[in-house]
């Protein structure tokens, strides 16, 4: 592990805003580290409000798309909204889905199939439309870069409308509206929505028309929320209010079908970070081992016992899936090592049999044991399929658009991409991507960067201290949990490996010239124990959180390396 510090805020900045809101200095250096510098962007840090939410319309082409979903509704045309068959696509199907269906009947859902029409829009889907007279497709979380399919649809007679938050090509499709805030021609205030928060924006702008204010769509922020933390967009801006308020109604009133999924698993309060581990696999499972429509239909169903059986067919995908990603990345490792190729600066591996719907869980899985810039193919009809996954502080995309010359088409953001190829070009593309890694790729980067907020002794570790930190939540990219070093700790003696397997580490620590003790724990770090023992000063990097038992709650680290 590389531990880096972050920059620490000027001295003279730290004060002034310690002073003005009466916290300590660790306290002000993280929200400096946030880009918070005033009393003023410190309320609106742990305070979020939905009236910081954005007009809408300051979003290019809305006013356009407020205007012909009216159109249809007057004319009567049948609408069919259309989403990818990940989290951020199914929940703002589901969303858009649901509102559209308080105001208007004819309106009718639409994912792709993942194995027979990919990503995105797809001329099955627009064919589709065309046999059952839809006149109107509203397309989520993609559509940016479907320039022919647009054409295509509208020669037909199908108006589009794009709502979505991936990067466009040099070409904008010729949609009745696209709404995309990354547009270079549109100045809306915050690009960093995902595709889910891009439909709510529409369903904002469509309910102002009829005097609705966002107060009154609140019970659709468990959608959004979902969709923010499973997507892994900033949570900063807008963002946060929507995550803030989203996992309110989350832990308060969800929707029959999220609640389902809760049910299950018994967790009564939710983070952020449970959300993405616990509500999304299960959500995206559908999609992966079945069809994205069974999530779009478990999260738009309002009758409790309905969406109780769902949830539970949803749980069945979930284990398939955990079953086959597990035996999937068992055979790749396999592969690197047959192939020799544990000293690459790339992994990029292929089997023909491998279930498409896992390989990116895979690739995520791979960097765990080989950190570095993975690619894992299988067959998908007659071409080969990817998906991509980087290391922090590497762009895949752009280094996969730098072998462009081997590949079908390409698509997604700087941490994760997919792709397809003819097998016949696999060998060429495979090479070409570790010549290009290894021309761009700092070395360091190969390593996996633990980055410190900022050094404390124990002694600042307070209920206070903790109690303030709690409002820095929700967390996320752009906002992550805050990470504490502290040097000159000794095990009080107590040290010791806990777990049925013994790779964990449990100890209570203390500094070397004070009295205050505290209890830390490190999963997966039974290894280091040897660190620690015999009275051995050492050094620690960790987040803190609670940890109940037996009813008593107290402090404690979780820890994430130690060293001597």
């Amino acid at each position: 592990m590389r531990w880096t510090h972050k920059p620490k805020p000027e001295a003279n900045k730290i004060a002034l805003l310690k002073d003005v809101l009466q916290v300590d200095s660790a306290i002000a250096a993280l929200l400096l580290q946030r880009g918070i510098e005033t009393f003023e962007a410190a309320k609106t840090f742990f305070r979020p409000s939905l009236s910081d939410l954005h007009d809408p319309f300051l979003m290019k082409d809305m006013d356009l798309a407020v205007a012909r979903i009216e159109k249809a509704i007057a004319n009567k045309e049948n609408i069919l909204v259309y989403g990818d068959y990940d989290v951020d696509g199914t929940t703002a199907v589901a969303l858009m889905s649901t509102y559209l269906k308080t105001k208007y009947p004819l309106v009718h859902t639409y994912i792709p199939n993942r194995y027979d029409e990919g990503y995105g829009i797809s001329y099955k889907g627009i064919n589709f439309a065309l046999e059952n007279d839809f006149s109107l497709i509203i397309a989520l979380d993609c559509g940016i870069k479907s320039v022919e399919k647009v054409d295509y649809a509208k020669k037909l007679g199908i108006d589009f409308i794009i709502c979505d938050h991936h990067r466009p090509g040099t070409e904008i499709p010729k949609a009745a509206a696209v709404l995309d805030p990354k547009r270079e021609d549109c100045n809306y205030p915050y690009k960093e929505l995902c595709g889910c928060g891009v439909g709510f924006k529409l369903v904002q702008a469509l309910a102002s028309k009829d005097g609705k204010t966002v107060e009154d769509l609140t019970e659709y922020l468990d959608l959004v929320a979902t969709a923010i933390g499973a997507d892994i967009v900033p949570i900063d801006g807008e963002n946060r209010a929507l995550a803030y308020f989203g996992l309110q109604v989350i832990n308060t009133n969800p929707r029959p079908g999220i609640k389902a999924i809760l049910d299950q698993v018994e967790k009564t309060e939710l983070t952020i970070t449970d959300v993405v581990f616990i509500v999304a696999p299960r959500i995206n499972a559908a999609g992966r081992m079945k069809h994205g429509n069974y999530a779009v239909t478990l999260l738009a169903e309002e009758e409790h016992d309905k969406a109780h059986q769902y949830a539970s067919e949803i749980d069945e995908y979930n284990l398939d899936r955990r079953e086959t990603d597990k035996q999937i990345t068992e055979e790749a490792l396999k592969q690197i090592e047959d192939q020799k190729e544990q000293n690459r600066l790339t992994t990029v591996v292929y089997n023909k049999n491998w279930h498409k719907g896992v390989i990116g869980i895979v690739a995520s899985r791979l960097t765990e044991t080989y950190y570095r810039p993975t690619i894992v193919f299988t067959r998908s009809g007659e071409k080969l399929a990817a998906s991509a996954r980087s290391v922090r502080g590497f762009d895949v995309y752009n280094a996969i658009e730098a072998c462009s010359e081997h590949i079908e088409q390409f698509g997604g953001h700087k941490y994760a991409a997919g792709l397809t190829l003819e097998e016949e070009n696999y060998e060429a593309f495979k090479q070409a991507f570790e010549d290009e890694v290894s021309k761009t790729i700092d070395r360091n980067l190969l390593t996996p960067e633990i980055k410190i907020d900022t050094q404390i002794d124990l002694k600042d570790i307070t209920p206070k201290f903790y109690r303030i930190l709690k409002q820095f939540a929700p967390y996320g990219p752009a906002n992550m949990t805050p990470v504490f070093m502290t040097e000159n700790l000794i095990d009080t003696g107590y040290g010791k490996c806990v777990g049925a397997d013994k790779t964990h580490l449990r100890l209570t620590a203390k500094q070397s010239d004070s009295s205050k003790s505290i209890v830390c724990i490190g999963f997966g770090m039974g290894d280091k124990f040897d660190i620690i023992s015999d009275k051995k000063p050492f050094k620690a990097v960790y987040s803190i959180d609670e940890n109940e038992f037996r009813g008593n709650v107290s402090l404690q680290l979780k820890l994430r390396d130690i060293k001597a």
